[in-house]
């Protein structure tokens, strides 16, 4: 069976894209090669890999990648998944191509404001609806 390819898309791949891509490259790594990446290229947000590693999922190996840059290699994807807040929906990339797209907003962790305990107390909810809303897709296919 060929492993279905997926890229998740956000604005800087420094939250969301990421852990949409490492929860489903947890829960079905079997099934689907899975990417992320930016309209703009920005840097791995530390707390989110933090929240990542309390529920017991790896962020090694991810760092932040462009979408311009699949895009200048020609890469292909069967779902163009983007993650992107509705109040940014606007600058949330397309990515070209025959994908089936689909959107899932979800609020900015790089919005949150306060200590960094007071930020990863943010990010927690946000990272449980993504987390949701990756199984729940894997579970529809």
């Amino acid at each position: 069976m060929d492993k279905k390819r997926v890229i998740f898309i956000c604005i800087h791949n420094s939250a969301r894209s990421q852990m949409g891509e490492a929860f489903l490259r947890a829960w079905g790594g079997d099934r689907f090669e899975v990417h992320s990446a930016g309209i703009e290229q920005g840097k791995l947000n530390p707390l989110v890999v933090k929240a990542m590693e309390e529920i017991g999922i790896s962020m090694e190996g991810h760092f932040a990648k462009k979408a311009q840059d699949y895009v200048d290699r020609g890469e292909k994807f069967d779902y163009v998944i983007t993650v992107c807040d509705e109040s940014n929906a606007e600058r949330c990339p397309m990515f070209p191509g025959k994908a089936e797209r689909l959107h899932w907003g979800f609020p900015d962790p790089s919005a949150l404001t306060g200590t960094d305990g007071e930020k990863l107390a943010g990010i927690r909810p946000i990272r449980d609806e993504i987390g949701a809303k990756v199984k729940s897709w894997i579970a529809s296919l």
